[in-house]
């Protein structure tokens, strides 16, 4: 590879680190052209796979301020740029690792915070971004409702209150 070419290679992987909120390393020894394909599909939009030179992408990684992926690159290396829902990306690794054993995680990066491979198959059992932002605005929801119900029933069970009281004053005042 032409030193221009490495340059540019250099350049581009640096900017795909820096535009990504994630990105995980893995190993690709046996898989076809036709598999890495299909692992390309299941990573959705938001996510691009590229097979990468270990020596570039150390350097990419080290201009990008990102010193977490030197113990990953070894060996065949393909790294997924994740720029949206990083759950949806590790869970198509995952889903495409159990068919595929071929396909090896190996580690990666989250915002900028070291992820194992053990962690990032931790981050493919989360529900994705969207659920839990609706199972977060049901509870809100149903917090917003009994507080609703509680002050609804603080006025009427002063009312209650009152009324019992200038009852029983009555009946007192009606005794004596």
């Amino acid at each position: 590879m032409a030193t221009t070419e490495k340059v540019t290679a250099v350049e581009e992987i640096t900017r795909d680190l820096r535009n990504s909120n994630a990105a995980v390393v893995t190993s690709y020894t046996g898989l076809s052209v036709a598999q890495l394909k299909q692992l390309r599909r299941s990573l959705g939009e938001n996510a691009q796979y590229r097979v990468v030179k270990n020596t570039l992408t150390k350097i990419a990684a080290q201009e990008a301020g990102i010193s977490a992926l030197d113990e990953h690159l070894k060996g065949s290396t393909a790294v997924a740029f994740v720029t949206g829902d990083p759950v949806e990306a590790a869970k198509g690794l995952r889903d495409f690792a159990k068919d595929n054993p071929a396909l090896v995680i190996k580690g990666g990066v989250l915002d900028g915070k070291a992820l194992s491979a053990d962690e990032i198959k931790k981050l493919a059992d989360l529900e994705s971004r969207e659920v839990l932002l609706a199972k977060l605005a049901g509870a809100m929801k149903g917090k917003q409702t009994q507080a609703a119900q509680v002050f609804q029933a603080l006025p009427s069970k002063f009312v209650r209150t009152a009324e019992a009281l200038r009852a029983k004053q009555a009946e007192q005042g009606g005794a004596e």
